[in-house]
């Protein structure tokens, strides 16, 4: 990849300002595989002047011509669409088949969403006198994980150049080449020089440099609610729009009617999908205190039919985690399980047996869990499931909606309207009923600490625009 070392800025790649390098790590293998540049202030000035000065005339260009340019952008990450999957699949891990079907899949569908949303969105309106007007927000920094790089690169950059924003990406360092390679699609889509920027680095340097920045307009992050507080504090001297998607210890309800063999399998499988390092991921599985061990027997089930091994090995259906940080924080909190008193039902402590390199973690599951114990209150973002006991459904709800994140809910159950009125007393963002299909025009963001704001369709197009009133405009 030649472009690794060095930064897309003002439509060229260029050389970073300092000699900061870091190395890429194969989580199967625990070996470099490849290395990046790592920016300070100096290239983040460069990047934040580039956007500056092209949001100048592209902050005017018809929304039309904006749409053509996000349909160019599509053809060209069709055409890079294995290479970014494959690349995905090395820099975290993720099982082949999960990084074409899934990982890859995402970014290509947020584009057609936005496609769609874009075609029907009424840039302005009248309202009596007064003509309503959206318009760019202006230059956004843009702040994104390495759990599922691609689609939360795309379902930023993609809606912010529809709406006329230019803007300054630092993709998380951990899984950073796949980035590179999206850059590559832009500049051969044709995207104006200045109106995306690449700059890579830490968040202690170049994310702080850019949340502070004072010609940046908007930060828009996904990561750790800790790093949320962090940047929203960073940005608040300049009164910047800050729209965050953060944590989620999100809860599976699983109601008395529910077909039990069938939602408690989806929910392992969900829990434990793309290693467990999934912010929405079902990982609070609450189910009728009289049918706790009948769903005990069918979550070992399900755990033991989870093949964990190398991304490109046959059949593996769970990679490892992302990095020895991760390793270590969710071997820490299975410890906590088992000394606070949960019943280790499947996996545990250490690598799967046979596996001696790599970050694997053994795809655990506790039982009798309760909501003070800490698997049951922080994000542990690894294969690890916490079944909780209820008494009845008030009690289910209560214990849903007693964790300080609020980002998704999950509720099965053989009665639909049921199901829906469980719906509205959920204190989260998304709720998912019975295992939905994945809908990329539904909102995503979340309440209380799991950040402000949404993503996705309309409302992640919303997100980078500004409101303006002209009043006497039809008087």
């Amino acid at each position: 990849m030649t472009n690794a070392l060095k930064f897309y800025i003002d439509g060229a790649w260029v050389a970073p300002a300092g000699a900061a390098r870091l190395a890429v790590i194969d989580p199967c293998t625990e070996e470099p595989f490849a290395e990046i540049a790592l920016g300070d202030a100096r290239d983040v000035d460069r990047a934040v002047a580039a956007a500056k000065r092209a949001f100048a005339t592209f902050s005017l260009t018809d929304p039309d011509e904006r749409i053509a340019l996000v349909r160019r952008i599509l053809d060209a990450y069709l055409r890079r669409y294995d290479e970014i999957a494959d690349t995905i699949s090395r820099e975290i891990g993720a099982p082949r088949r999960l990084a074409h079907e899934w990982q890859a899949a995402l970014g290509r569908r947020h584009l057609e969403e936005l496609l769609r949303t874009s075609e029907t969105f009424a840039w302005q309106r009248a309202k009596g006198i007064t003509l309503i007007r959206y318009e760019p927000v202006g230059v956004a920094a843009l702040i994104t994980p390495w759990n599922w790089p691609i689609n939360q690169i795309v379902c930023k950059v993609a809606p912010a150049i529809a709406a006329g924003c230019t803007m300054v990406l630092k993709p998380s360092e951990i899984s950073p080449l796949n980035a590179v390679l999206f850059a590559e699609v832009l500049d051969e889509a044709g995207v104006p020089a200045g109106v995306f920027n690449l700059v890579h680095g830490d968040g202690p340097t170049v994310g702080a440099a850019l949340c502070a920045h004072p010609d940046v307009d908007m930060v828009s992050f996904t990561g750790s609610t800790r790093a949320g507080v962090q940047i929203a504090t960073l940005a608040a001297p300049t009164v910047k729009r800050v729209h965050q998607e953060l944590g989620g210890k999100s809860a599976n309800l699983l109601l008395d009617d529910a077909p039990f063999e069938t939602a408690v399998t989806k929910g392992v499988n969900s829990c434990f999908s793309n290693s467990g390092q999934s912010c929405n991921a079902p990982t609070r599985m609450l189910v009728p205190a009289s049918r706790h061990e009948e769903a005990l027997d069918i979550a070992r089930r399900a755990a033991a039919a989870h093949r964990v091994g190398p991304a490109d090995a046959p059949g593996t259906t769970t990679g490892p985690v992302v990095s020895d940080v991760q390793y270590e924080r969710v071997q820490r909190l299975i410890a906590a399980g088992i000394e606070e008193g949960a019943t280790l039902v499947a996996g545990g402590l250490g690598r799967p047996p046979g596996l001696e390199r790599g970050y694997y973690v053994q795809p655990t599951v506790f039982g009798g869990v309760r909501p003070d114990m800490t698997i049951a209150r922080e994000e542990i973002f690894g294969p690890v499931l916490a079944i909780l006991p209820y008494r009845d459904e008030e009690h289910a709800i209560a214990i849903a909606n007693e964790s300080p994140y609020g980002l998704a809910a999950y509720v099965q159950s053989g009665d639909l309207a049921r199901a829906r009125r469980i719906a509205t007393r959920l204190r989260a963002g998304s709720v998912y009923l019975n295992y939905p299909a994945w809908d990329p025009g539904a909102p995503f963001g979340g309440y209380k600490q799991s950040g402000n704001g949404r993503e996705y369709g309309e409302w992640g197009l919303e997100a980078f625009l500004e409101v303006k009133g002209v009043v006497g405009y039809g008087g």
